[in-house]
């Protein structure tokens, strides 16, 4: 049974920074790409970044560029999604995704974790 379990997730203040992990049982991620995705209140969800299978290349949505770092430790199978300077539209649930091919794109999806929440408030 693959189970991909987000931990982290918590209240922050605006400027801090949380790292959240992303554990893998069942599935190599090694094996495929890894998205993260987040959903806010009320909107849709996002891909936010991915780091690739092949060459570990890694993409970030322009909003979250230069304050976000995706990373992979291959020996725990898990990934890891550290993003600083944190701000309240960064309010939302966080998902990690193992994907098929590179796009953080919801139709490249295998398999989903069910999300850690993050709030971002004072």
């Amino acid at each position: 049974q693959v189970q991909l379990v987000e931990s982290g997730g918590g209240l922050v203040q605006p400027g801090g920074s949380l790292r959240l992990s992303c554990a893998a049982s069942g599935v190599t991620l090694d094996h495929y790409a890894v998205g993260g995705f987040r959903q806010a209140p009320g909107k849709e969800r996002e891909g936010v970044s991915f780091i690739s299978r092949s060459d570990g290349r890694t993409y970030y949505i322009e909003s979250v560029k230069g304050r976000c770092t995706i990373s992979r430790d291959s020996a725990k199978n898990a990934v890891y999604l550290k993003m600083n300077s944190r701000k309240p539209d960064d309010t939302a649930v966080y998902y990690c995704a193992g994907l098929r091919a590179d796009p953080v794109e919801e139709h490249w999806v295998d398999y989903w974790g069910k999300g850690t929440l993050v709030t971002v408030s004072t």
